[in-house]
């Protein structure tokens, strides 16, 4: 059976991509790389636990040898590279573990595809592709009136997080320049569903609002950003993977531009809905706090290249995916407890929208 080899697959983007990419009768198997922080969970992938076509690894992308042991034993014809460290206040109290995973953990599996790749007969060198799935934060912040992150927008990062992803992408296009991996980057806006740690916004508001606890909103609450399904980015991923150009880079967003304020609004709203306080909305428990150092105002993707070269487009709406997602965290409490349990702790401040 031919695989790919998907590292962070047991995370948030990761675990939804290795489901609906295994939801396919028809699709290769899954090498499936992951450290198991406290963002990695297994229960994310229970559902797998019989199917023969998902091997997974616990393993560090920073261990070049067990890096090269994968590679040599499930031969795969693509890396997909979605491990990484991800939320910005965590990076901003501890910024080493940004640091070694976002960048020297991309290096070290860069240069174990580089000699895997070297040593592949010349048609499989044609067929594989090393993709490589990053954030619009290395684009910095705009203003309310600047028009989209584009594929050429400079970098600009604002925090030790999107720093780290900066130097990754670039070692990236490094390595397609100068030694021609076959590599593609994607640069995506905030992904929202299932399977995503409670330390973020959306997840956070759902799981404080349930339990009665107030919900924190950095600053005016107007710093705008884009939402993005996590169905629709695993989607473009696929299209990138199958058809993307050699050496691109594709942006990925769900044109949803919305203040951190409106989506708590929203989320409220359907737990009014959907699971209703005995007294009150639970607008009534949204509070302010002080703003984070650097705190970007506002992101925005522009998504052209990605529509027109590859033919994707977004299947839902922030309705329609917000809807989906309350949903999963209301049928699935289960997992939730398991994601905020004390093997899986939270940092002091946890109103990151990203």
């Amino acid at each position: 059976m031919p695989h790919v080899l998907v590292t962070g697959g047991a995370g948030f983007i990761g675990a939804n991509f290795v489901l609906e990419w295994l939801s396919h009768p028809e699709a290769d198997g899954i090498v499936n790389v992951d450290k198991l922080t406290y963002a990695g969970n297994p229960a994310s992938l229970a559902s797998l636990e019989n199917d023969p076509r998902h091997i997974f690894s616990r393993t560090d992308i920073c261990d070049r040898q067990a890096l090269d042991r994968l590679l040599a034993e499930w031969q795969p014809r693509a890396i997909l590279h979605l491990a990484a460290e991800t939320h910005v206040d965590r990076s901003i109290q501890g910024p080493a573990d940004f640091v070694q995973t976002n960048l020297v953990g991309t290096f070290t599996l860069l240069e174990a595809a580089r000699a895997y790749w070297s040593g592949l007969d010349a048609e499989r060198q044609r067929g594989f592709r090393f993709v490589h799935v990053s954030t619009d934060e290395v684009f910095g912040s705009l203003g309310p009136e600047d028009p989209s992150f584009s594929e050429t927008t400079p970098y600009a990062p604002n925090s030790p997080y999107s720093a780290s992803k900066a130097g990754s992408d670039h070692l990236v296009r490094a390595y397609f320049h100068t030694y021609g991996l076959p590599v593609l980057t994607i640069n995506c806006s905030n992904n929202y569903g299932p399977y995503h740690h409670p330390e973020k916004l959306i997840p956070l508001a759902i799981t404080n609002a349930l339990a009665g606890k107030p919900l924190p909103i950095y600053g005016d609450g107007l710093n705008v950003r884009d939402w993005l399904y996590v169905g629709d980015h695993c989607s473009a991923i696929r299209a990138v993977l199958a058809r993307g150009r050699v050496g691109e880079t594709y942006n990925v967003g769900g044109r949803n531009e919305m203040t951190n304020l409106q989506v708590v609004h929203r989320v409220c709203d359907l737990l009014d809905e959907l699971e209703p306080k005995p007294q009150g909305s639970y607008r009534d428990q949204i509070i302010f706090v002080s703003d984070r150092p650097g705190h970007d105002r506002r992101y925005a993707v522009d998504t052209g290249k990605l529509e027109r070269e590859l033919g994707w487009m977004p299947a839902e709406t922030f309705e329609t995916g917000l809807r989906k997602t309350v949903r999963w965290y209301l049928d699935n409490p289960a997992w939730v407890r398991h994601a905020m349990s004390a093997r899986y702790p939270s940092p002091k401040a946890t109103q990151d929208a990203s």
